[in-house]
């Protein structure tokens, strides 16, 4: 069998052990380190161990300290500690604690609920009103934490039971949560964007601002679909009765915005400002924003002990789970690579003879599908970095294809039948609201990103504009 084999062989035990359900981050450090240590393995390295071994005077312990240095005396151990180094020392994954520190005490401050409420007045003459404000309050607050299961768990607790009384359309008011809970993937700051950003080598600075505008087309197809709805199918998101959404003099809304409403949206605008206008590094702005978070919850009255330490804990074990996902991919994917698999990938690709929309057809398609068992972690670092070295040879832009992939991913989380926000839905919502009716609610969605990622390769200034505005070519 020869090496490139070997290391197909690699990741197809992988991905079978993935199916089983093992840890991915450990399985892909005790995979680098096995098939590493056959790649890296150099006999004469092991033996030298031995050779300051005198077998006339060694005893037991000298003996066995030289078998087991002989058999630790492997540059994959040596890859091991660098790469586990390369990742704790990336100051770009430096931010990632930070903002999630931001979201789960933002998730915390009582926000929500008053957001929710203000907007819903605010809308009430809109077609789906309370659809709109659910979905306005799920993308700020998808923003804001970044936070899939956070934003859908949450919304469908306090929005779902609240549009499910305003007699609406079961299915809808699912899809409504279930999809706008997921738009902390694509829109700045998302924390998926520092992990590939870390993973590719592209300024976390232009991918924020070529994300911003394909994430606010995004909402608005949501938003156009929802009212559109509402309009042509009345009867699956009925006006709401006085009883239902109160009146509520001018003075006294603007007074419910400015205490719901814009702390949030000047906390998100702040720490996005600050990036995208080179006031602050992306891990500054993440810590202004964590402090930002902190601030809200005291004056919301809602900082308490308790709460704190549940946000340091949930940090440290996210935080945790990010970082050994790119300690293992690295060790797998430089093991992969020794082996000549990346090169195998890219001749087989190349000898296709794809034009570059069928590559990003083809690509996005795969990842699409990897969309169904794995999270978009792990499918940003662990599978994106095999297609980043086949974008030059297609001739496209790394930033151009992490907002597709952004797009892309919001997929991974609405995709029927391992949705992932479908079940975080499912497991809160009252039992008439089955899964079969989540999934149909989720569907029409789904189209609006296929639609998205359409207008940007056909608009690419959509991605392109605000970087080169900001930050030039």
């Amino acid at each position: 069998m020869t090496e490139p084999q070997i290391a197909l062989m690699m990741l197809g035990v992988f991905i079978c052990l993935v199916f089983l359900g093992f840890p991915i981050a450990f399985t892909l450090m005790a995979l680098g380190i096995g098939f590493g240590y056959f790649a890296y393995f150099d006999a004469g390295r092991m033996w030298r161990s031995f050779d300051r071994l005198d077998p006339e005077v060694a005893g037991w312990w000298e003996s066995t300290s030289a078998w087991i240095g002989g058999f630790f005396n492997n540059r994959i151990f040596d890859l091991f500690i660098n790469q586990t180094y390369t990742v704790m020392s990336n100051e770009v994954l430096t931010a990632v604690p930070l903002f999630l520190f931001m979201g789960y005490i933002v998730e915390r401050a009582n926000i929500v609920d008053r957001l929710f409420t203000t907007l819903n007045i605010a809308s009430k003459n809109v077609p789906g009103s309370m659809g709109v404000a659910a979905l306005i309050t799920c993308a700020l607050f998808a923003t804001a934490t970044g936070i899939v299961g956070a934003v859908v768990t949450l919304m469908g607790l306090l929005a779902l039971p609240a549009m499910l009384k305003a007699r609406y359309n079961d299915s809808f008011a699912a899809g409504i949560i279930c999809a706008g809970g997921t738009l902390g993937i694509l829109i700045p700051p998302s924390i998926m964007l520092i992990v590939y950003a870390a993973a590719s080598g592209v300024s976390i600075v232009r991918l924020y601002a070529g994300a911003l505008l394909p994430g606010l087309v995004l909402v608005g197809l949501y938003l156009v679909y929802v009212v559109g709805r509402s309009i042509l199918q009345p009867s699956s998101a009925p006006r709401p009765t006085k009883d239902e959404v109160p009146d509520v003099p001018w003075g006294k809304l603007l007074w419910m915005l400015f205490t719901s409403f814009f702390p949030l949206a000047v906390l998100i605008l702040s720490v996005l400002g600050s990036i995208l206008f080179g006031l602050a590094t992306p891990t500054e702005a993440a810590a202004i924003g964590a402090l930002g978070g902190m601030v809200l919850a005291v004056v919301y009255r809602a900082m308490t002990f308790q709460r704190l330490r549940e946000s340091v804990y949930l940090t440290v074990r996210t935080t945790a789970m990010v970082c050994w996902l790119f300690v293992g991919s690295y060790i797998f994917s430089s093991v992969f690579s020794y082996l000549g698999g990346e090169h195998l990938i890219s001749e087989f690709v190349s000898g296709l003879d794809l034009t570059p929309v069928q590559f990003l057809i083809l690509a996005q398609l795969i990842i699409f599908l990897l969309g169904w068992p794995l999270e978009w972690s792990e499918i940003i670092i662990i599978f994106v970095p095999i297609f980043l070295p086949l974008l030059e040879i297609f001739g496209v832009d790394p930033l151009f294809f992490g907002i597709l992939v952004a797009l892309n991913l919001q997929t991974s989380f609405l995709t029927p039948p391992m949705a992932m926000s479908a079940y975080y839905l499912k497991g809160i919502a009252p039992p008439e609201v089955k899964l079969t009716h989540i999934f149909r609610g989720i569907l029409p969605f789904l189209a609006m990103v296929v639609v998205s990622m359409v207008l940007v390769y056909v608009f690419p200034n959509l991605v392109f504009g605000l970087p080169e505005l900001f930050y030039g070519r």
